[in-house]
């Protein structure tokens, strides 16, 4: 669990990334939560972006990912999210 301060610190980094995983119609397959977990590997912060195809919503998507993979939530605005 991370504690508010740091998720400050985190959106600000993610403010600027460019979404590294893109999840389309199919919504999160194992393929696309094997990308999320190789990005958190090698970066440790991974953004993610929902096509609007996607009949999901980004919150849904990130609860999902986050239960999975045992990772933590930092932001989800829109159809993005943001994990740690």
């Amino acid at each position: 669990m991370i504690t508010t301060k740091q998720r400050s610190k985190l959106k600000s980094i993610a403010n600027s990334l460019k979404p590294t995983v893109t999840v389309g119609k199919e919504e999160l397959t194992e393929n696309v939560l094997k990308e999320i977990e190789v990005g958190l590997y090698n970066h440790e912060i991974v953004k993610v972006a929902a096509l609007k195809s996607c009949a999901s919503s980004a919150r849904d998507m990130c609860d999902e990912t986050c239960q999975r993979l045992g990772c933590d939530p930092v932001v989800c605005i829109g159809n993005r999210f943001v994990v740690y």
